[in-house]
């Protein structure tokens, strides 16, 4: 979903990036994916990006580091930028409020969030008007009263529906009395299916979690989900921006990457979020991207070539290649090593990535306590 930020980054742990993975599959026996000529930037193929917001572009009450720089400049290039986030915690204004604090430039209509996505769906399910449980927070209230409905808390108010998402001030109380509601066969709408979200200190339960509790507790699922990987959001956010050649930015690969593959739009996964490298080369279909980097400092740079033959893949000066049944990696950058290794893993399943994978971690290990991203801006 959406956070990280400079003080809380993480230093390069090598079992992180022993899980990532590149997009390059192929029935022919050399697959390349070319570098596109006459362009100097990967954002400058695209009209318009689409961040994700925890884990991409701030954690908690920080942003990733190298975020606010790089989404200035893209938007200095005319390149629409809008953040489209799952978590339904805050309304839209206090998210770009927040962006704003933290020196992005960003208003209200920038902003997409998942109950805007998940209340529309109420229309074909309930009369205009009706009352609705609401197991979250704000995020989900204001926009059900500018919708025309009646936000409730309790299953004794005589709701017509339940709407749930993310609130960090959630109580048993509010799953026991969601659980009650769903159980009588009230709709039931999640706003998104994270299971997990950075916070500053550590990967925490999202709202993915807490629906899996009121189903375990109902023995039923929700009978929409909104927010990513299922296309509303998405939907919402080419609608509003117009965009005609997006780009979905994310940091993880079961909503971020999965969704832009629902709507058909190509997408960038950073690794300042849950996504660890080993999650990436063992990521299966629709959850595999289009493009990887360490932050979102791979936009402002040319997105280099990737060429995988039958047991070898090479991307600039790193070579990936199967011996013995072990995916082996050399070369000297972290991040084409892994474009490298996982355009590889992801032709031959099931091969031993351990060679790979220390290789990286060796690589790591030359820029000693600085983190990956301090050892690309070197």
């Amino acid at each position: 979903m959406d956070q990280h930020s400079h003080r809380s980054r993480r230093p390069f742990a090598p079992d992180r990036w022993a899980d990532f993975r590149w997009k390059g599959q192929s029935r022919h026996d050399v697959h390349t994916v070319p570098p596109h000529p006459r362009v100097t930037m990967l954002a400058s193929q695209f009209d318009t990006l689409l961040f994700d917001l925890d884990g991409v572009i701030y954690v908690g009450p920080d942003a990733v580091r190298h975020a606010t720089d790089v989404v200035t400049a893209i938007q200095a290039m005319k390149i629409t930028c809008a953040y489209v986030t799952n978590n339904a915690f805050r309304t839209p204004q206090a998210v770009a409020d927040h962006l704003s604090e933290l020196g992005f430039s960003c208003n209200v209509d920038d902003v997409i969030t998942s109950p805007q996505a998940a209340v529309p769906l109420l229309a074909t399910r309930i009369p205009a008007g009706s009352r609705v449980l609401v197991v979250g927070g704000e995020g989900i209230v204001q926009i059900l009263r500018e919708a025309g409905y009646v936000p409730v808390s309790s299953l004794d108010m005589d709701p017509q529906a339940v709407i749930q998402g993310f609130s960090p001030e959630m109580t048993w109380r509010d799953l026991a009395e969601a659980s009650y509601a769903v159980a009588s066969g009230l709709p039931w709408i999640a706003t998104n299916p994270d299971l997990t979200f950075p916070t500053p200190r550590g990967i925490a339960p999202g709202n993915g979690s807490m629906v899996r509790l009121v189903s375990n507790a109902t023995g039923r699922e929700p009978d929409a989900v909104a927010g990513k990987p299922e296309p509303p959001l998405l939907n919402e956010a080419l609608r509003r921006t117009g965009a005609r050649a997006p780009l979905m930015v994310g940091d993880r690969l079961d909503t971020d990457i999965s969704a832009g593959h629902r709507v058909g739009i190509p997408s960038l996964l950073v690794m300042t979020g849950v996504t660890t490298a080993r999650d990436l080369l063992l990521a299966q279909g629709d959850e595999r991207p289009d493009y990887v980097g360490s932050d979102l400092r791979v936009l402002q740079r040319p997105y280099p070539q990737v060429t995988v033959t039958a047991k070898v893949a090479t991307c600039q000066e790193a070579r990936a290649w199967v011996h013995e049944g072990a995916v082996e990696l050399e070369g000297n950058d972290v991040d084409d090593g892994l474009r490298a290794a996982s355009a590889l893993a992801w032709q031959h399943p099931g091969l031993d990535l351990e060679p790979a994978l220390a290789r990286l971690a060796e690589l790591a290990g030359t820029v000693s306590s600085e983190t990956l991203e301090d050892h690309h801006a070197q």
